[in-house]
């Protein structure tokens, strides 16, 4: 199979013929240490998952403005999107009651794909394709042999698919702007997390510093 465009946190190990001196035994806790790998290192650490468990929807959002170090909500539409986008995934992965170790792979999902996109330039089709790709490594598979291996079980993998499609790749033209866009923006309104508006200048005024505003 031809390698991912992007990046899998802690990489894979190609498949290949079994090295000579080992056992099944020795191949199978090699193969259980690389899916461990999987979505490595992770974006909370477990004290922190823990902490934003015990809080309101207000609490979760000052927690993770915290650990995300955003000082500038106020003003910067970039920091409001992406706290946003976290605090979002955050209550959704609650409303599906997951364990910590869900929890944790989740939220270090949703990071990597952002990352692909900030740094390697990722385009939706190779999203999506690195997307399925960690969520055979992650997810159920036929072929699986050990169940206790698999982070999420076949309800759960849709479950986490669906939320994606319609929180980041129904809006990547937005999450793409938001990284690459010259232009200057300003938050002019909040409703808890999410952004209301932003004010740029309007190509189509020629220079005029017309106002635009954007409903997300």
């Amino acid at each position: 199979m031809a390698a991912s465009v992007g990046t899998t946190p802690g990489g894979t190990t190609p498949a290949g013929m079994t090295p000579a001196g080992t056992t099944p035994e020795s191949e199978k806790d090699t193969e259980f240490q690389e899916r461990e790998k999987i979505l490595c290192p992770d974006f909370l650490s477990v004290a922190q998952i823990t902490e934003m468990l015990a809080e309101d929807v207000d609490g979760v959002q000052q927690k993770l403005e915290k650990f995300l170090n955003f000082r500038n909500l106020q003003t910067c539409l970039k920091e409001a999107s992406l706290l946003d986008y976290y605090v979002s995934g955050f209550l959704w992965a609650r409303g599906m009651d997951f364990s910590i170790i869900q929890y944790s792979k989740f939220m270090t999902l949703l990071d990597m794909l952002l990352h692909n996109l900030r740094t390697l330039h990722m385009s939706l089709e190779d999203s999506i394709k690195w997307l399925r790709e960690v969520m055979a490594e992650i997810g159920p598979s036929h072929s699986q042999k050990n169940e206790e291996w698999n982070i999420f079980d076949v309800k759960q993998a849709n479950a986490v698919v669906d939320y994606l499609k319609i929180s980041l790749f129904q809006h990547y033209k937005l999450y793409e702007f938001l990284f690459f866009s010259a232009r200057e923006e300003t938050v002019i309104g909040t409703e808890g997390t999410r952004v209301q508006a932003l004010v740029r200048e309007d190509p189509s005024c020629r220079g005029a510093t017309k106002p635009v505003c954007h409903n997300y």
